[in-house]
C-alpha cells in the first residue's frame, strides 16, 4: 500500500495554498476542502496499517483548549483506559476556533472547547454538547494579603496589576470588573498559561484562571474565589458523520471529572449529573 508519497504531495500542495500562491479567497476555499481530503486519506492509511499490524482499536484524536488539556482531558482519558482497556490516542492543544477547524477538516475526532469570548463558531457538520459551567478564579502569589481568604469582591482587587495570556480570559475579567464599576488593569501579557502563572508566582501580578486548572497550579501560588464569579461554558464538539466510537465514552468520563468538588480538578456545575448528554442545535 504505497500511499505515503501521494499524501506528501497533497500536503505540499495544501501548504502552498496556505502560503498564498493562489489568490486569498481561492486558496482558502481550496485549502479547506483539500485539507479534509488529505486528513481522510491519511486516517484511512493509518487505519489500514493498524489493522495490518494488529492495533487494538482506531486511534482517537482529541483536541482541547490549554486549560482543559492541562488536567481534565488527561485525567478523563486515564479513567477511560483503566475501565475499557488500551486505546491509542493523541492530544492536540489549541484555541476554540482552531480546534473547530481541525475537527471539520478531519484532524480531530473530538474537541473540548469553551464559549469564552469571542464565543463558539457555528458549523452544521459538527455536533456540539454542553458539558458544564466553569467558575473562573483569581490566582495570587502565595504571600498575597488575600491568600487563604474566603470569596472576595472584585473591588478589593481594583488596585492590583493583572496578567493575561489570551483575549478571551481578559474579556471575561474586564466584563466582570465593569459590572462592579471598577477597571481591571491588565498591564502584563504572557505567551501562555505557564507564563501567566510564572508572573503571578514571582509577584508581578495576579491573574484570572479557570477552576479546572486548580490542581495543575504551582505550589508557590494560591487561589481566591470571587463573589458572583465570571464563568464560561465547556462544550464537546465532534463530527456528525462517522463519529469515533470512543468519543462519547470519553465525554462521559470528562463529565464525571468536571463534576468533582473544587480542589480536585476544579469545580464545574455540570448539566449532566446522570451523564445523559444533550445535543444542542448548532448556532
Amino acid at each position: 500500500m504505497k500511499v505515503s508519497g501521494p499524501l506528501t504531495t497533497w500536503r505540499t500542495f495544501v501548504t502552498v495554498c496556505r502560503l498564498g500562491s493562489l489568490s486569498a479567497a481561492a486558496g482558502e476555499a481550496f485549502r479547506l476542502h483539500a485539507q479534509t481530503a488529505v486528513n481522510a486519506a491519511d486516517r484511512a492509511f493509518r487505519a489500514a496499517r493498524d489493522a495490518r499490524d494488529g492495533s487494538p482499536a482506531r486511534s482517537l484524536a482529541v483536541g482541547a483548549t490549554p486549560s482543559l488539556a492541562a488536567g481534565v482531558v488527561p485525567a478523563a482519558m486515564r479513567r477511560l483506559l483503566d475501565e475499557d482497556g488500551p486505546l491509542p490516542w493523541q492530544l492536540v492543544p489549541g484555541l476554540t476556533g482552531e480546534l473547530y477547524e481541525r475537527t471539520v477538516n478531519g484532524e480531530l475526532d473530538l474537541a473540548l472547547v469553551t464559549d469564552a469570548p469571542p464565543g463558539l463558531p457555528g458549523d452544521s457538520r459538527l455536533e456540539r454538547q454542553f458539558l458544564g459551567t466553569d467558575e473562573m478564579m483569581v490566582v495570587l502569589p502565595a504571600g498575597h494579603r488575600l491568600a487563604g481568604a474566603g470569596p472576595a469582591r472584585i473591588e478589593e482587587l481594583a488596585d492590583e496589576t493583572w496578567a493575561e495570556d489570551n483575549e478571551g480570559t481578559a474579556a471575561l475579567l474586564r466584563q466582570h470588573a465593569a459590572r462592579a464599576g471598577v477597571t481591571a488593569r491588565i498591564d502584563l501579557n504572557a505567551a501562555d498559561l505557564p507564563g501567566k502563572i510564572a508572573l503571578v508566582a514571582t509577584g508581578h501580578a495576579i491573574a484570572l484562571t479557570p477552576s479546572v486548572m486548580v490542581t495543575t497550579l504551582r505550589a508557590d501560588v494560591t487561589t481566591l474565589r470571587l463573589f458572583d464569579p465570571p464563568t464560561r461554558g465547556i462544550y464537546s464538539v465532534r463530527p456528525r458523520l462517522d463519529p469515533h466510537p470512543s468519543a462519547e465514552l470519553l465525554i462521559r468520563q470528562i463529565v464525571a471529572i468536571i463534576s468533582l468538588p473544587i480542589g480536585r480538578v476544579g469545580r464545574l456545575r455540570s448539566a449532566h449529573t446522570d451523564v445523559t448528554l444533550r445535543v444542542l442545535p448548532d448556532a
